[in-house]
């Protein structure tokens, strides 16, 4: 199942890639915050893999809906002259780098373990 996460982030960046899309300037800062909890997800999904309790559904729901929200958040900021994104790029950038901590520290204890039963 960690195929499905790493799959999509593939995917994602060569259709990113292929395709020469225009964002607007206006737009650029929704679009980020939007890929930066597209990538929070994408690495909780692996993470969760890892570990053993991945489950589509809550990744697929946990995808479209933080980034939905996120760049909500942004359009609200925008609209009100206050800077909410920058609530939405700690909160995702916190819980990215603790998901790339664990999947580090999974992989380490994984092979250390693989090299005492060999």
């Amino acid at each position: 199942m960690i195929w499905i996460p790493v799959f999509g982030l593939v995917l994602g960046v060569l259709l990113g890639f292929s395709f020469n899309l225009y964002i607007p300037l206006q737009y650029s800062s929704y679009l980020s915050i939007a890929i930066l909890a597209a990538l929070d997800t994408v690495f909780g999904g692996i993470r969760a893999s890892l570990e053993k309790h991945f489950d589509s559904s809550v990744f697929i729901s946990g995808f479209f809906f933080n980034t939905l929200l996120a760049a909500l958040l942004a359009f609200i900021g925008v609209q009100l002259g206050v800077d909410l994104y920058l609530a939405a790029v700690f909160a995702f950038g916190v819980r990215l780098f603790n998901n790339l901590a664990s999947i580090r520290r999974l992989i380490v204890n994984r092979s250390r373990s693989q090299e005492k039963n060999s």
